[in-house]
Formats: structure tokens, sequence, C-alpha cells
């Protein structure tokens, strides 16, 4: 099976530098048009400049691809609009976007500005709700479309002095959880990439001798994988240094206790079955835990009769 994107539109934002730009420069490779969108901002988000992005759009033409740049804020939902107007107008669709763009501004939450948190949550959170607002009818109308998160381990695991990153990083998958129930229907489909990679995001992080074997393009192989035809939905692909691995939310089987049972004594004195794994579940939906609990309920009352 070879994967390809002729005639397929991407957006990828963040697209200046690391990341973004080995996504963008793969897709193109493989047939997409690219929009490379990056504000040009520092890694705190501070600056912009436009340099970036046109040195991808010129390597992808360089190539024979088509491109073209955009520096919008995806913070600003007007910039955003306009971004997805102007490829409208080039193109007369958008099939894939890539919510890539991200900032740190680490701290201990002790010390950590409250104005830091919120610009960390603006751009990746609402930088994520933004371009997927502005593709949505897009998508919904022609019955297509791919969109990827930028999620992290950091999010779902936690780091320290990332409490701002983490909480944006878990945020967009309880966005894409909703998104794949609500988009099903018209073939949208949307996943996750949990990356690790030598960006200006990790280059004061981890060794030099181990930034080496994190290049991009590793990354990038993952991002391919949940962005074309035939892609998944739902899923959470980690991806870094050549392994790939998914994540999954489960759930335990646990316990139910009688209305007159209900005490945090009786919980804890059950806290092993409530933890027992051997039983856990993948949820579909939110809807199918009321079920799970409520079925306990209604076979417990009617075991009294």
């Amino acid at each position: 099976m070879s994967i390809r994107y002729e005639d397929r539109v991407a957006i990828v934002t963040g697209a200046g530098n690391g990341l973004g730009k080995s996504h963008a420069l793969a897709l193109a490779k493989r047939g997409a048009k690219v929009v490379v969108n990056d504000l040009g901002g520092a890694r705190d988000g501070i600056g912009t400049s436009s340099d970036a992005a046109r040195e991808v759009v010129a390597l992808i033409k360089g190539a024979g691809g088509e491109a073209i740049a955009h520096g919008a804020n995806v913070a600003e939902f007007e910039q955003v609009e306009d971004m997805v107007k102007q490829t409208m107008e080039k193109w007369g669709r958008v099939d894939i976007l890539i919510n890539n763009a991200g900032i740190l501004r680490d701290k201990t939450f002790a010390k950590m500005r409250l104005d830091d948190f919120k610009a960390v949550m603006d751009v990746h959170v609402m930088g994520s709700v933004n371009g997927t607002k502005a593709v949505w009818e897009i998508m919904r109308e022609q019955e297509y479309g791919r969109i990827v998160m930028t999620t992290s381990s950091s999010g779902m695991y936690g780091n320290f002095g990332q409490s701002n990153y983490g909480a944006a990083k878990m945020a967009v998958l309880g966005f894409m959880n909703t998104l794949v129930l609500e988009g099903a229907s018209r073939n949208i489909h949307i996943n996750a990439l949990s990356p690790i990679a030598a960006t200006r995001m990790t280059d004061d992080i981890l060794p030099e001798e181990y930034l080496k074997l994190l290049e991009p393009e590793c990354v990038t192989a993952g991002l391919l994988t949940l962005c074309h035809e035939d892609s998944p939905t739902k899923q959470i692909l980690c991806a870094g240094a050549g392994g790939f691995a998914s994540t999954r939310l489960f759930e335990t089987e646990g316990i139910y206790l009688g209305k007159e049972d209900q005490t945090p004594e009786n919980i804890l004195a059950q806290w092993s079955t409530v933890n027992d794994i051997s039983k856990q579940q993948v949820m579909e939906a939110g809807s199918k835990q009321t079920e799970k609990f409520l079925m306990k309920a209604v076979g417990y009352l009617e075991s009294q009769k």
C-alpha cells in the first residue's frame, strides 16, 4: 500500500520549523498541496516573522510541489479564518488539518504567572479549536476530512514544570474524542499524535547524544499514518526516535454498592477491585460509562426482588 495525497489540500500550523516543517515537506513530497502556517515567534510565542514559512514554501516549490505561506496566529480566530479563506480561493477545498503549532512557558506551578498559563492554553487548545472550527463546515460539506491534534506525554502522564502545557495537551484529547463522534457520519477522522523530537521545544531538555536520535522525520512517519484516506480515527499515536506505540484510555469494571453501603469506608475496603484491570475496557463514548453503572444498579435491584 502506497500512501499518497494527490488532489488533497493540507494546512499545517506551526510549520516553519521542527515537526511542522517536517510534516509539511513530507505531505508535499507525497503529492499534497500545502498551506505552511507559521506566526514566526520564538519558542515562548513572542515575536513574529514570515521568513521561516516562506523558506519551507520555497523548499516545496523547489521540489516541484505546490504551497503557500500564511502567518496566522492560531490563537486568533479571525486570522485563522483568513488563512482558510485564502486556501479555498486558491485550491477550493481543505482535506487535512494538522494542529501542530505550540509554545512553551515552563515553570513550576508555584512560580508560574497566570498569563503564562493562559498563553499556552490559548495557542495549544484554542489554536486547535480555531483551526478545526474554520475547516469543519468545509469538511462536512465535502464529506471528507482528516484532522490531527498534537498531544504530549506531558499531558497524558504529567511532567514537572509543565502544568500549563500538560493541561493543554490533555485538553485536545477531550476535544478529539467528541469530534470523532460528531464527524463520523461525514467521513471526518480525527486522531492525535504524541511526538518526541529534537526541535526548538526540546533542544535544552535532552543531552546532545539523544537529540541526534530524535529526528522530526521519525515522528512525521506517524503523522502520515494518521491523516491519509484510509486512516483510523480516535487514535493516539506516540512517536519518537523510530518508536511507535498507542495510548488508550481504559476504565476498570469496578464495583457496585447498594444505597445503604455507599460510604467511603466501603469503597476503600474494595479498592483493589475498583482498580482491578483484568476486565478493563475502552469506552466508545461517555454515555457508555453511564450505561455500565446503570446496568450494575438495575442488576442489583432485580436481585433484591
